[in-house]
């Protein structure tokens, strides 16, 4: 009998519901992943066996029951002939020998050929050609639902646009698209030299090139592909996994070198163990093998679990470490002036790629794991994302190793730093920060924040280093003659900018509160504050009483609130931007707690005509609230193309569901 749900466990289990969807837009949508893939699998394992002790706690949309990607706002979304599935993972080799067992287990007393293939460290891709011609070219999506970048992949030399002979009348080819190491290795060298931010390893380079816009600079990438899987087919089909790579490679797709055949588990093994031993002579990178049941028959046989094919699982290879000298330990400043100690490290090559800086997230991490200046460390780049030390050899000490301790004034600046009761993390207290203006800017004229097209990371370096930008007032006294003395900065160039500018002084006030950098005020959060204040200026005269008697304000953020308008540089900034014509709420039309939506709530999915911000925005002053997810309190969900599990979600639920021209119709009665 199952143990009853404990409040703790329902916590945890929405908790992990929540963080794995968002390391899912972090990876799947914006190529950006914060964790390694076996800390985001132990996430997945760990829901998914929370969920199987307690099924009636189990939600339908849950991320253990489907794909991750979502899809990209910039392109056209389709609609895949055949599902594009996620493959189970597994680092353990009992775990390999678990999944061959079952695959006996359920189909008895046959003889069960398997194929080994490299797991190629790419973005997954699906072609469709129709009478032999490629006609559409789409990503993973969210597994049923893909963007279209036909003519992004059109540009990758070694795809061909036509196959044949004996083609289908249709037929999907799926594979992944990759960045070659050695191409990777220059794009990072050339991004150095234009002081660009290197991207953190080939996977983030390729998502990032095929989501580029335009196709000519997606050319100038050099990425490549490779080919292995099949989704629908209507016509004459292969029988074999061994058969489909013959015809590809008949057709002239590009397949991986080299693939391995078992009949049992030892052969299965012993091909796992050969290609770790070769795969980093590979020209792209691989961390882990694919096993597949080789005959196709015996796959419809084992069929599908909701999100993975039983016929197939992936074996992830150890995370690579490597041993080098902590040389150096520097501060890193960001926008909110928290300060974050970096490892300087002698450089040293892990998982095929050079790294001289780790990250070691705060001085309580520093401690617990006893690191010292002048430690011999262990570093590990779990999932190609950011390295870090994992461990200390301390038995290789000398003596001479430093304690760390982290500074009591600002490295940047040389203020007094804070550390705030509750939290870890040590804050300088500067708003005038030259290292936290620069993340600033970038945050303030960032699209979610007041959304100033031009102004990206390289352009507020060169403002900052030009002198031309000292605080976020500054950035409303740029003019053509200034720009024109930066790099690269035509008169062209600089209009546009200044363009972005000066629409920027009209936007909604919860923008601009966001867009100010206040510690933890979220998007979500000024929202709220510019629907309660109204203006910035009423704003700044809270109390920590009437915060904390706003929805969703606890004690925590009340008193950052009080605190930022509290200190010294913030009102002569406010006054700055008043001056400079910056509107603080007091041209955003009215909403009105009797508006036609009062009481209601809303959740928007699905591809809409006009961006979701804008219809979020006219629910808003209609005096409806906007959410993110559906609950048995939504009451509509405005739905538009390729909607997912929201949809799915809100007809279990039966909350209403309408489309935009319904909605329309409602806002204009």
């Amino acid at each position: 009998m199952a143990s009853p749900l404990s409040d703790d466990s329902l916590q945890r289990m929405l908790f992990l519901r929540k963080e794995i969807e968002r390391h899912n837009g972090l990876y799947y949508q914006h190529a950006a992943p914060e964790i390694s893939d076996r800390d985001f699998d132990a996430l997945l394992t760990e829901l998914h066996d929370l969920e199987a002790a307690h099924p009636e706690a189990a939600a339908p949309d849950s991320p253990t029951r489907h794909v991750g990607g979502g899809i990209l706002s910039e392109f056209v979304s389709v609609p895949h002939l055949q599902p594009m599935l996620s493959l189970d993972n597994t680092y353990s080799r009992a775990e390999i020998g678990e999944f061959y067992a079952r695959l006996h287990r359920l189909i008895p007393g046959e003889e069960i050929p398997l194929v080994i293939d490299p797991k190629i460290d790419g973005v997954a891709i699906s072609l469709l050609y129709e009478g032999g011609h490629l006609v559409r070219a789409a990503t993973r999506g969210d597994g049923t639902t893909g963007d279209d970048v036909t003519q992004n992949v059109r540009t990758i030399r070694k795809i061909p646009a036509k196959i044949g002979p004996n083609a289908p009348d249709r037929i999907e080819i799926r594979g992944e698209i990759y960045l070659p190491k050695a191409v990777f290795a220059k794009l990072n060298a050339d991004r150095d030299e234009l002081g660009l931010p290197p991207f953190a390893n080939p996977r983030n380079a390729a998502a990032g090139s095929l989501k580029q816009l335009d196709s000519s600079l997606v050319a100038q990438r050099g990425l490549a592909a490779l080919f292995y899987g099949l989704g629908a087919v209507e016509g004459p089909a292969p029988d074999s996994q061994q058969e489909l790579m013959a015809l590809l490679q008949a057709w002239r797709f590009p397949i991986p070198e080299k693939n391995w055949k078992a009949r049992s588990l030892e052969e299965l093994l012993a091909a796992i163990d050969d290609l770790d031993t070769l795969r980093h002579g590979f020209p792209y990178e691989t961390d882990g093998a694919v096993v597949k049941v080789d005959a196709f028959s015996q796959r419809k046989t084992l069929g599908f679990t909701s999100k993975a094919p039983r016929w197939s699982i992936a074996y992830k290879f150890e995370p690579e470490r490597a041993e080098t000298r902590l040389r150096e330990i520097t501060i890193q400043v960001g926008r909110t002036g928290v300060l974050t100690p970096v490892a300087e490290l002698d450089p040293v090559v892990v998982a095929g790629s050079r790294v001289a800086r780790a990250t070691l997230h705060n001085e309580e991490e520093i401690a617990r794991k006893d690191i010292r200046t002048g430690d011999i460390v262990v570093i590990e780049k779990a999932g190609e994302v950011i390295p870090a030390v994992v461990a200390v050899k301390t038995e290789r000490r000398t003596g001479s190793e430093q304690v760390f301790s982290m500074p009591e004034s600002c490295p940047a600046c040389q203020s007094p730093v804070v550390r705030e009761a509750g939290f870890v993390a040590v804050r300088c207290t500067n708003p005038a920060c030259p290292a936290q203006l620069r993340r600033r800017l970038e945050h303030f004229a960032h699209r979610g924040a007041m959304d100033i097209e031009g102004m990206g990371e390289a352009m507020v370096a060169q403002l900052t280093e030009a002198g031309l930008v000292r605080d976020l007032a500054d950035i409303y006294s740029l003019n053509v003659n200034a720009l024109e003395t930066l790099d690269r900065m035509g008169e062209k160039s600089a209009s546009n900018l200044l363009v972005g500018v000066a629409e920027s002084r009209t936007r909604p006030l919860w923008r601009l509160i966001f867009g100010l950098g206040i510690p933890h005020v979220g998007a979500t959060v000024a929202r709220v504050l510019a629907r309660r204040f109204r203006t910035l200026d009423t704003l700044s005269r809270a109390t920590p009483q009437e915060l904390e008697s706003v929805e969703d304000i606890g004690s925590v953020l009340a008193a950052s609130i009080v605190a930022f308008f509290e200190n010294p540089g913030t009102a002569p900034l406010m006054e700055r931007l008043r001056e400079a014509g910056v509107h603080f709420g007091e041209n955003d039309p009215v909403e009105s707690s009797g508006g036609k939506f009062s009481g209601t709530t809303w959740v928007l999915t699905g591809t809409l005509s006009v961006p979701r911000e804008e219809i979020a925005e006219q629910i808003l002053q209609a005096g409806g609230k906007v959410a993110s997810a559906v609950s048995k309190k939504t009451t509509f969900v405005l739905a538009g193309e390729d909607a997912g599990s929201k949809l799915e979600k809100a007809r279990k639920l039966s909350v209403r569901i309408i489309d935009e021209e319904e909605f329309r119709g409602m806002l204009e009665a």
